[in-house]
């Protein structure tokens, strides 16, 4: 997973007028490279070896047994955390700077069950078409063995950041 030559993981939000700044392929690239903090929502799967290429996002994680549902596997909200960030974040790396994107829907499909056993598996995110008000982009995770365990879909509101917004941040 990591190494001492890895930069330790801090979580929080970057400051909107930040975001803004930047492309979305230099701000995903940047929360990638520990410049940026990751967002909270990732602390429970703590991702690693993370890349973004334009259209394009790769996170690995380990379901472990701090994700396990009460029926004794891993809950599908640690795959549907996994599956809208790859989304999501495959969707700004498309966007130019001062621009915005929120999650309209998604639709998950489960195919194979997780267990703390699974060990390291990849989700993938790529963008389907990204137009001037709406995205759309699909996501897979896979096991080490590239088997499909879930895949999804999603539709993005895609949106100009007001400038007012960004005084005071």
């Amino acid at each position: 997973m990591t190494d001492s030559s890895t930069p330790k993981i801090e979580y929080g939000v970057t400051p909107l007028s930040v975001m803004a700044s930047m492309s979305g392929l230099d701000f995903v690239r940047a929360i990638f490279a520990r410049k940026l903090p990751e967002p909270p929502i990732m602390e429970p799967v703590e991702p690693f070896d993370c890349t973004a290429e334009t259209g394009h996002v790769v996170i690995h994680s380990v379901p472990g047994m701090r994700h396990y549902n009460p029926i004794g596997s891993v809950h599908g909200g640690y795959a549907a955390i996994l599956l809208d960030s790859a989304m999501g974040l495959a969707v700004q790396t498309t966007l130019p700077a001062g621009t915005g994107y929120t999650t309209l829907e998604f639709k998950i499909s489960f195919i194979k069950g997780m267990t703390k056993d699974t060990g390291t598996v990849r989700t993938e995110g790529r963008t389907l078409n990204v137009g001037r008000r709406t995205a759309t982009a699909e996501a897979r995770i896979t096991d080490a063995k590239g088997r499909l365990l879930a895949h999804a879909t999603t539709t993005c509101l895609v949106f100009e950041i007001p400038m007012e917004s960004l005084k005071g941040t």
